[in-house]
């Protein structure tokens, strides 16, 4: 079976994201076809095909897709894979008091609701039924 091409490409991250250190490039390739894939199986969870989306919608969809690749690209590479990554921390002195926010909380690949969102990949609920109507 072929492996499908991902939604973004390194290129894609240097010139939304950042420039890409050297021991971040294998990683990243990696990454972008993992998410793409990953993408694709939402996508497939509520019974689209994102490919055939991309195919079928107008150009700027491929845009909104390929960003929202490389945000999640972007967030698993500024996870450290070697330490708890911390988003905000606070200390004390004399108190002896310290906290701390993780960036992804385990660590691991995950999606943002709202970046399926964007996609158009979350169920829609109905929030009110109307028993006499």
């Amino acid at each position: 079976m072929d492996q499908l091409q991902p939604f973004a490409t390194i290129d894609d991250l240097a010139t939304l994201w950042r420039t890409l250190k050297a021991d971040e490039t294998t990683r990243a390739e990696e990454l972008l076809l993992v998410v793409s894939d990953s993408l694709r199986t939402e996508a497939d969870k509520v019974g689209k095909d994102l490919d055939k989306m991309i195919d079928e919608k107008p150009p700027f969809f491929a845009n909104v897709v390929k960003s929202v690749t490389v945000d999640i690209v972007a967030r698993t590479l500024m996870t450290s894979t070697n330490q708890e990554p911390m988003t905000q921390t606070t200390e004390s002195a004399m108190g002896y008091s310290w906290s701390g926010s993780y960036l992804v909380p385990g660590g691991g690949l995950f999606i943002k609701n709202s970046e399926l969102n964007r996609l158009g990949l979350r169920r829609q609920r109905y929030g009110v039924i109307e028993f006499y109507g």
